[in-house]
Order: C-alpha cells, then sequence, then structure tokens
C-alpha cells in the first residue's frame, strides 16, 4: 500500500502554496480528516484559521462553509428548517449552512450551549435530524471549529461531552520572521487561494478514508501503549477529569491515519507518540490546585508521554 496512489502528499503540498510555514499543521488537519473526524483550532485571529480549512476544502473538490457563531445564532440556522410550500401544501426541509463537506465553526465559544449542542448530532451521526427527519450530511464532512485562547468575556466554554468529539487540537501560533515575509511576498498582488485547485476528488478521500480504518494494522503492543497513556491522564494527581475511552479510540484511528500517511500500512509507536499530545491534551480537567500551580494540560500530558517506556513491535 502506497499513499503516493492517493495523492496525500499533493494534498500537503497544495495547502502550502497558501498556508506557509505550518506543514506540522496542515498533516495534523489531514490526519483528522483521513479519521473521518473533528479539529479544534485554538489560536488568536489572523494565523490562518479560515485560511487552511477554506484550503484543505478547495483540495478535496470540497464544498466549504463559515459559519460565524455569535449570541443571536440559532440552532436551525446550522442543522435546517421545514418550511410550509402552499404549492405543494406540505412542509420542505430548507438546508441549513450545516450542509457542506468542510465547515468552520468560528469562535464557536460564542454561541450560547444550545446552539452549541446543535453540532453534536451532526458531528457524531453525520446527520441532521429536523422535525423528526433525518437528513445526511455530504461526505466527507469535516467541522473545523475555532476559539481564541486569549478573549473570555462573553463566552460560553464548550461543554466536556462536544469537546471530547473533536479529534484532536491544534494551535498555528506567528509566523517566524522568514515565514512572514514569504506570506507578504506571496499575498503582494493577489491571494493564491482564489486560484488554489483541487488535487483530489471527495471520492479519492472516501477511499482513503476506509483504508485507514480497515486496512491499517496495530499490533496489540501498540494498543497496550495507547491505554497506558491514556490510564495515567485518569490518575494523575492534577487531574479531575481524564481522557475518555473515546480518546483512547481517536489516538488509534489518528495512529493509522499517521501511518498511511508515511507510507505505511502499520502503524509504529512514534506514530502514537507523535500524536498524543494533540489528541489528548483538550481533554483533561484540572484540578483548581493545578490552575493555581499554573500546572498545565499540556505540561501533564507531556510529562506522560515522557514517562511511558514504548512498546516493542516486532520486526517488518
Amino acid at each position: 500500500m502506497k499513499n503516493s496512489e492517493y495523492n496525500v502528499e499533493s494534498i500537503i503540498e497544495n495547502i502550502e502554496n497558501v498556508v506557509i510555514g505550518k506543514r506540522n499543521e496542515i498533516k495534523l488537519l489531514l490526519t483528522a480528516l483521513l479519521c473521518n473526524s473533528h479539529v479544534l483550532i485554538e489560536d488568536v485571529p489572523g494565523v490562518g484559521k479560515t485560511t487552511i480549512a477554506n484550503a484543505l476544502a478547495k483540495s478535496i473538490e470540497g464544498d466549504f462553509k463559515r459559519i460565524q457563531f455569535t449570541p443571536d445564532v440559532m440552532p436551525s440556522d446550522i442543522t435546517g428548517f421545514s418550511m410550509f410550500n402552499p404549492k405543494k401544501n406540505s412542509f420542505e426541509y430548507v438546508e441549513g449552512a450545516i450542509m457542506a463537506n468542510i465547515i468552520l465553526a468560528d469562535e464557536i465559544n460564542r454561541t450560547p450551549p444550545k446552539t452549541q449542542s446543535s453540532l453534536m448530532e451532526v458531528m457524531s451521526e453525520k446527520q441532521v435530524t429536523v422535525d423528526g427527519k433525518a437528513y445526511k450530511l455530504p461526505q466527507p464532512f469535516m467541522v473545523i471549529a475555532t476559539q481564541n485562547p486569549v478573549e473570555y468575556l462573553g463566552t460560553y466554554p464548550l461543554p466536556e461531552a462536544q469537546i471530547d468529539r473533536f479529534i484532536m487540537k491544534i494551535s498555528l501560533g506567528y509566523p517566524n520572521a522568514n515565514e512572514e515575509w514569504a506570506i507578504l511576498t506571496a499575498y503582494q498582488k493577489t491571494n493564491p487561494l482564489d486560484t488554489l485547485q483541487s488535487v483530489v476528488s471527495c471520492e479519492e478521500l472516501i477511499k482513503m478514508q476506509k483504508i485507514v480504518r480497515e486496512d491499517i494494522e496495530i499490533e496489540e503492543s501498540i494498543y497496550d501503549y495507547i491505554i497506558e497513556l491514556v490510564g495515567k491522564t485518569r490518575s494523575h494527581p492534577y487531574v479531575q477529569l481524564g481522557a475518555s475511552p473515546r480518546a483512547s479510540l481517536h489516538l488509534s484511528l489518528a495512529s493509522r491515519a499517521m501511518a498511511f500517511m508515511n507510507n505505511r500500512s502499520y502503524v509504529l509507536p512514534d506514530d502514537v507518540r507523535s500524536l498524543a499530545q494533540n489528541v489528548l491534551v483538550h481533554r483533561l480537567v484540572l484540578h483548581q490546585e493545578a490552575k493555581l500551580k499554573k500546572v498545565t494540560s499540556e505540561q501533564i500530558i507531556s510529562e506522560i508521554i515522557k514517562d511511558t517506556s514504548l512498546p516493542v513491535v516486532k520486526k517488518r
């Protein structure tokens, strides 16, 4: 199995044409898409969150929609609603903003819990239910939610049950001086996003997702490694609520996707270790003592990764 047959590298390179200096973050985003899951981007404004989501959609020839979450956004704005058609003397479904392949849920924590909860079924079941009738979402489907880590005034923190549905949390961060120079040059006259072309189709992407889920092997010793990592988050003295069994499933699946992206049909312990921080960090709820001592979830996960021995796997 070679991922070159499926143009994985070409997707990364294509997005790099408009999102400069963020190769690792692009790979993480694509990893989540290959897992048919969702990503939470926590970062300050202006670092390219909308651009990277739009570029991903264009690269796979998918539909892209951006939902700006504000306090007045209603659940029906997202899921859609039924409207009476007098000509047909019946109710018809009017699609909401969620009907696209890549959804950017911008500043998701600025909308009330009732509206946030409308995404729960969408993210887990890949469908919306309006007036008792289910409507399937386009495939592939991915929610990229963003939130600002600095501004907390007028925000509604996401509940743990919803945060747990994001396979990983990533941060783009500021570019370095050379990268910012390249950005200024690339965007001097035109926006390269305007001319970005697709490199794979949605159908090809769905085939990749199927390979990741069904054809990538993972040894029992690596399962033990995942269980140990996740288990240590539950027993850590500073952690009030550790990672859930869904976190174990997500870490296993993301590791398969990473193996696929690295042209392998099997998972290595390094795949798990390289993803553990992003997959686990947003799932921890810390005790007040940790907050007073300024201990972060990132520090705890790094400590757990460092203190957990890598498993021995069979030679390939």
